[in-house]
């Protein structure tokens, strides 16, 4: 992923990682955070959407409890990503 800004392709391949298990929420909570917390930065709808969805995906009930958000969930919003970015 680059440097810069992100593109709706870049956040799509970070929900697909996550998905897939190819990033650990963790890294995806603060791949996502990063942009999230930016106040300078402008946003499209679904971008922000994705983002907000990420920034907090390794949120648990408590230490070793599940996550707030199960893996059925997170493979919803990929899918609902990709309706909404389909048009």
């Amino acid at each position: 992923m680059s440097g810069g800004q992100p593109d709706l392709d870049e956040i799509e391949a970070c929900c697909a990682a996550l998905v897939k298990g190819r990033m650990s929420r963790d890294a995806a909570d603060r791949w996502a955070g990063r942009w999230v917390v930016d106040d300078t930065l402008e946003w499209d709808e679904l971008s922000w959407w994705a983002l907000r969805l990420l920034y907090g995906i390794d949120l648990r009930h408590g230490p070793e409890e599940p996550y707030l958000n199960d893996d059925e969930q997170v493979r919803g919003w990929l899918e609902e990503f990709r309706r909404r970015r389909a048009g």
